[in-house]
């Protein structure tokens, strides 16, 4: 009989599914026990490329480069990272693994870090999801007697994917036409970010102007 992997989105987690699981054996960046193997992100392992990872063209910033649209979005393993990530990448293909469990947080963006992993590390084994909004012991117990299936969350992945991608096309076509133009580096564009920035803006001029 083959064991499952359990990815938990952080260590804390990761030790909270381990109690329930009765996985107990410390081993480093994983937690082992007789049916299961709990293990960890911590944060975002995988992350997309910046366009000088792609090509050293772009290390200078040139405004007749611009836009940088990627295609396909490329992805690297974090370099603060590395290790975490060898270790799950390694218990996925360990041939006593049969099964993982993606159990990071449920939401976009746990869905996200989970598929960046998984796809960066080449695995192709099936995958449920464990579901769950609290880390009490029968919450994750109830989860894990009522996995779901993988698939059933593939447009929250995509949604996911999505937002990483116009934040991406955003913030670094933004900040290099911003820069270029004005001869200030350092400071950044973003989705998110630049027009929260004009409302303080605003609300600022406007008390200054009562």
């Amino acid at each position: 009989m083959g064991k499952r992997l359990i990815v938990a989105e952080k260590p804390s987690v990761g030790r909270d599914i381990a109690k329930v699981l009765g996985c107990r054996e410390r081993a480093d960046g994983s937690i082992i026990g007789e049916t299961d193997i709990v293990t960890w992100a911590v944060g975002h392992l995988v992350e997309q490329c910046y366009p000088e990872d792609m090509d050293d063209k772009y290390k200078e910033w040139k405004k007749e480069d611009l836009p940088i649209f990627p295609d396909p979005f490329k992805l690297k393993v974090s370099q603060s990272s590395e290790k975490q990530f060898g270790i799950i990448k390694a218990l996925m293909h360990d041939p006593e693994v049969n099964r993982i469990v993606c159990a990071t947080d449920a939401g976009r963006e746990g869905e996200l870090i989970f598929r960046y992993i998984y796809q960066m590390a080449g695995c192709s084994k099936p995958v449920d999801r464990l579901w769950i909004s609290s880390l009490t012991y029968s919450a994750i117990k109830s989860g894990f007697e009522n996995l779901k299936s993988s698939s059933d969350y593939d447009d929250l992945y995509q949604s996911a994917k999505c937002r990483a991608e116009a934040d991406w096309l955003v913030g670094i076509n933004g900040s290099r036409a911003f820069a270029i133009s004005n001869e200030k580096y350092g400071l950044s564009v973003g989705r998110v970010l630049s027009p929260t920035l004009a409302i303080l803006v605003n609300r600022e001029l406007a008390i200054l102007l009562l």
